[in-house]
């Protein structure tokens, strides 16, 4: 029992440490980790030090450098003008009236390799200027890029939230890919309806003309959509084609083609792919785009954060599967493992409401699910790859005041507090719950 106590306690010190604190979550999960490991009394101190190191290496080793091309790959198509051409050609396809679906689909799209306030940031002044001209509320093209950019920064890999998750519980990253694509697509739809509905009620007090003229450069200048595309798409077209190759009806065969897919899959290749592509995309490459202050340099900052937290919450899951945690849970579950995969949901969705982050909530509830999956009765590869995107859907419920896209979102598009938890708090709940639903249901068909 003393285990369970012990980790609920360490949950709390991760809350108030990041929150109250201001704590910097790579130390608040570090220091839950060795606290866990030295009170379990089930570890002895050098046991400790072994798991933290091990759990720290073991997961960085992973997915380090898959969040680092994913990083270069967003960098290059916010810098060089691509997010924006992929913003105009979607506008094409769903027509000028329909801001609200546009700005939703470019935001699924963009926010894969692109994390979702940046996205936002990137998006919001071509969401203003295309609602002004086609005379709509701003709040619903608002809320509609938000809550796209969510669907995908949540629940589809090479976006690091799901790549840590999907490293830390040994899930295959093309089975994630998959079931995320499917279940992030009608969680869209939700936020979309929610956005056309809600959005559209709301007037937002917009006192200033948007300069256009800058985003107007990048679109002149930038590559084409589908050359924009091409960066994203490819990774994942290679990561998936890897997962169907290894199932058991072999469909590219056993030789060297398989060989040859199985290769340019791996996740790390596969995302080095899209680097390349990725660096075709400004007009001119040059020597200070690749420099340690230039465009890669600005990728490989951004991404440091996140791998260093993902390695701290692997050294934090290590631990608690060193000290027999799982065991003694297994006992306790009981008929409470029937809840299945809302666990992970209800786990990801209260740290995330508790203490903002979407990061930390996937990297910390996989974590603690990583010794677990067995007592749950989800340790298949299917069934791992279902708790990411669970622990993604649960990481997005709900953005209110203590998540910084929260403000973000309100402070960029001008909200008022209550117009935020109108808008992008219910909004989240909609689209997440959405999610959890749909998931509940592909599990009684597929576990």
């Amino acid at each position: 029992m003393w285990l369970i106590v012990l980790l609920v306690l360490s949950i709390g010190f991760i809350i108030i440490a990041t929150t109250k604190l201001k704590l910097h979550p790579f130390l608040a999960l570090l220091i839950a980790a060795f606290g866990y490991g030295v009170l379990c009394g089930q570890m002895s101190l050098a046991g400790v030090v072994k798991s933290v190191n091990s759990g720290f290496g073991d997961t960085i080793g992973y997915i380090g450098i898959v969040i680092l091309a994913g990083s270069v790959i967003g960098t290059f198509l916010e810098k060089s003008g691509g997010a924006y051409k992929l913003a105009e050609g979607t506008l094409k396809m769903v027509g000028n009236k329909n801001v609200p679906l546009a700005m939703s689909i470019i935001g699924y799209i963009v926010s894969i390799p692109v994390f979702c306030d940046s996205g936002f940031v990137i998006l919001f002044p071509l969401a203003k200027g295309l609602s002004r001209r086609a005379k709509m509320p701003l709040a619903a093209s608002a809320v509609a890029l938000s809550l796209g950019l969510y669907a995908t920064h949540t629940m589809v890999p090479p976006t690091p939230g799901p790549v840590a998750a999907a490293g830390l519980l040994k899930a295959d990253l093309g089975l994630v890919i998959l079931w995320g694509a499917l279940v992030s697509v009608i969680a869209l739809a939700a936020g979309w309806l929610f956005a056309v509905r809600i959005g559209m009620k709301v007037h937002i007090a917009d006192e200033s003309e948007a300069d256009q003229s800058a985003v107007q450069s990048l679109i002149a200048q930038g590559p084409s959509a589908v050359k924009s595309v091409v960066p994203i798409l490819v990774p994942i077209i290679l990561i998936v084609a890897r997962s169907v190759g290894n199932l058991e009806v072999h469909p590219f065969g056993v030789g060297k083609v398989a060989a040859f897919i199985g290769f340019v899959g791996e996740p790390v290749v596969a995302l080095l792919v899209g680097v390349v592509f990725a660096l075709l995309l400004p007009k001119k490459l040059t020597r200070e785009m690749l420099s340690a202050s230039g465009w890669v340099g600005q990728a490989v900052v951004a991404a440091a954060t996140i791998i260093i937290i993902t390695g701290c919450g692997g050294a934090f899951g290590k631990v608690l599967q060193d000290s027999g945690l799982a065991g003694v849970v297994k006992g306790y579950l009981g008929q409470s493992a029937s809840l299945g995969i809302w666990m992970p949901f209800i786990i990801a969705a209260a740290l995330k409401t508790a203490q903002g982050s979407s990061t930390v909530a996937i990297i910390t509830t996989a974590g603690i699910l990583a010794s677990l999956l067995d007592p749950l009765g989800l340790a298949g590869p299917t069934a791992r790859a279902l708790v990411v995107v669970a622990i993604g859907a649960g990481s997005m419920v709900v953005s209110h005041a203590n998540d910084s896209y929260f403000w973000v979102v309100t402070g960029l598009s001008k909200m008022s507090v209550k117009q935020g938890y109108r808008l992008q708090t219910l909004g989240t709940l909609v689209e997440g719950g959405t999610a959890a639903v749909v998931l509940w249901l592909i599990s009684l068909l597929v576990l």
